[in-house]
């Protein structure tokens, strides 16, 4: 095939090709390139803590035992990134790892700054000596405070925490009526209660009944008082009667 039968046939097939579709499809791989181009360039505006950089931290909420420094270190991942890709998951998770954090909340506010709201803990009992509960009965951890010498301790196997809770502020409540005070309750691995008065006497109520066994104290704490020793012991494990444990070297102590 001669050169000049060559260039015939190439005319041909350049006469054939559809040349509005090839530009249609030039200029939408254009669009394309583009379009990802920008994507990437905006990625990286966005991430870079130099170009959007977060500039305030608004802390709001009620703190007693949280710390400035503390929140500081907690919430220095988010101060290094930038206002959009700061994981605001983690600054949250962060914040509740504080000792006396409950709940935090995190959020951006347009156009550089993020609002945190804290919730401490509201601690009201001493837990098995070296943990607390909070008013949901949930276990947490942290350093105490002169403020909290005076709470009850309560004391129980793992996972009875709310059950000895409830039961403290039962029992606390019908003593208080009856101007007594519940200093500290435990419920031993057998399910039976133990209960000390802010006077010191100690009362086994056993794993049944205990708010009838407590009344039954009550009833014959007057008669006991008459006595000229004070009371150590109160075992009210028996259906209908009790055994007391008297303590000849301590004064009497009153009871309000």
């Amino acid at each position: 095939m001669s050169w000049s039968d060559k260039g015939r046939q190439l005319k041909h097939k350049l006469a054939r090709v559809n040349w509005y579709f090839c530009t249609g499809v030039v200029f939408l791989c254009s669009v394309l390139g583009t379009v990802v181009w920008g994507g990437v360039q905006l990625h990286d505006l966005l991430n870079d803590a130099d170009t959007l950089p977060i500039e305030a931290v608004a802390i709001k909420g009620e703190r007693i035992y949280t710390t400035d420094d503390e929140i500081k270190n907690a919430l220095q991942s988010l101060m290094q990134s930038s206002f959009f890709n700061a994981d605001v998951v983690d600054v949250q998770k962060a914040l509740e790892a504080l000792p006396w954090v409950y709940h935090a909340s995190v959020r951006r506010e347009w156009p550089a700054k993020f609002k945190v709201t804290l919730q401490e803990q509201q601690a009201v009992a001493h837990w098995n000596e070296v943990s607390w509960l909070n008013i949901n009965g949930e276990i947490f951890d942290a350093l105490a405070h002169p403020e909290h010498d005076a709470l009850p301790k309560l004391s129980g196997p793992e996972g009875t925490e709310i059950e000895v809770l409830t039961s403290y502020q039962q029992l606390d409540d019908l003593l208080t009526i009856n101007e007594f005070k519940l200093a500290s309750l435990r419920l031993s691995p057998r399910h039976a209660w133990h209960a000390v008065l802010a006077n010191g006497i100690e009362i086994e109520l056993g794993r049944e009944d205990k708010m009838s066994r407590i009344q039954r104290f009550i009833n014959v704490y007057p008669t006991l008082k008459q006595s000229n020793k004070p009371v150590a012991t109160v075992d009210l494990r028996y259906d209908t009667g009790f055994a007391v444990g008297w303590d000849d070297s301590k004064q009497r102590v009153d009871n309000k």
